[in-house]
């Protein structure tokens, strides 16, 4: 007998019958249009054998953390690591949290007080929108990239918040566009508006800047905002993330942020594997390999008269509506070899479906060539 709750199965019905129902899969496809390891970090055995060897050399031999960081988890690898991610990304201070939605968790459900104004763009990452509705302080979306809205709402909504903050929350790169907004035009605006900017780098980092700093860096912007959150999950390969600002900000999660302080910390291997990344980071030759790869794939699209939508990331996306549709040409590709994703509603809004590409160093231009050759074939 299925005692399953009928509230639960209905809603599991209504997905399966709009053709969004999740499921898990294991990936054969041979060529990776989909991951998030933009620079094959995941797989590099560089990384891994360094990893290895630094925990060797250091004599760490535990495979937990064995408690939270406040209790008995916190050692030298994370005093060790968050110097290098504080040096690397030019900032004071940073905290290192077990994934980027625990740190948008943790930064955005303690530091927005009862009386503050949140600000935060209409396609805002989940993990954000979650952390929003862990805070006290009310929150506003704003049209996306548009910072005409964010002024009408700072000017409506100022009033209520005469002792508290207005924090404006944005991504450098948006995870389902793959676009980013005027982050200078940003930055200016918060100086002038007296806000506080608070920036989420997760597709970023690894990608763009120098040496993959992340765009606020790459613009010389990142001295001026409130707080930044880099990930590891994605071009750095690993797991975990962190919080970039001040000190005091630091200080201050380390004492109220939950899902920092309740639960239990990284591995030793985990950290080790993060900082290996951040060494190969500073002197791969896979991020040149990328970007031109992404100018490569831009001009193909041109070239076939695709349209996508306008990105210079590593996330570029084909909107194709309907999800019997998106799952149809996905499906094609897949048969032909190309692992890419169609990205469904409700993840993205109904009408907006599409074909997420996530392009790599290790893409080749062959690839990404026949690929588009295709799709403009199915489409």
């Amino acid at each position: 007998m299925d005692d399953f709750p009928k509230k639960l199965r209905d809603k599991l019905s209504e997905r399966a019958a709009n053709n969004a129902l999740r499921e898990l899969t294991i990936s054969q496809i041979p060529i990776d249009f989909s991951s998030n390891d933009y620079l094959g970090f995941a797989k590099d055995q560089t990384i891994f054998e360094g990893a290895s060897r630094l925990l060797k050399e250091r004599k760490y031999t535990l495979n937990g953390a064995t408690g939270s960081r406040l209790l008995s988890g916190n050692n030298m690898l994370y005093e060790n690591l968050e110097s290098a991610i504080a040096k690397f990304h030019d900032c004071l201070a940073a905290v290192v949290f077990n994934s980027g939605y625990d740190a948008n968790l943790g930064l955005l459900g303690s530091v927005p007080q009862r009386g503050d104004i949140i600000l935060y763009d209409d396609l805002i990452h989940a993990s954000i929108r979650d952390g929003l509705g862990m805070s006290n302080a009310k929150a506003y979306k704003f049209k996306h990239n548009d910072l005409a809205d964010v002024y009408r709402l700072v000017k409506s909504n100022r009033s209520s918040a005469t002792n508290g903050e207005v924090y404006i929350i944005t991504e450098s790169v948006f995870s389902m566009d793959g676009d980013s907004p005027d982050l200078t035009a940003f930055v200016d605006f918060c100086k002038k508006q007296n806000c506080r900017l608070i920036v989420d780098e997760a597709h970023a980092v690894g990608v763009l800047g120098n040496t993959g700093e992340g765009s606020l860096q790459e613009l010389g912007l990142h001295q001026q905002v409130f707080a930044r959150i880099v990930t590891f999950g994605k071009a750095m390969g690993s797991h975990g993330a962190a919080v970039l600002g001040g000190e005091r900000l630091k200080q201050y999660l380390v004492n109220f942020a939950r899902s920092f302080i309740y639960t239990t910390g990284m591995p030793p291997h985990s950290l080790a594997t993060i900082l290996l990344s951040y060494q190969e980071l500073s002197h791969t030759t896979s991020l040149a390999v990328l970007k031109e790869n992404i100018t490569y794939f831009r001009e193909q699209v041109a070239l076939r008269g695709l349209k996508f939508i306008d990105s210079n990331s590593a996330i570029q996306c084909c909107v194709i509506s309907g999800n019997d549709r998106v799952k149809d040409i996905a499906g094609q590709l897949q048969e032909k070899g190309f692992d890419v994703k169609p990205i469904l509603s409700p993840t993205v809004k109904e009408g907006e479906e599409r074909l997420r590409f996530c392009l790599h160093a290790y893409n080749t231009k062959t690839e990404i060539a026949e690929v588009l050759r295709l799709l403009t074939i199915f489409i």
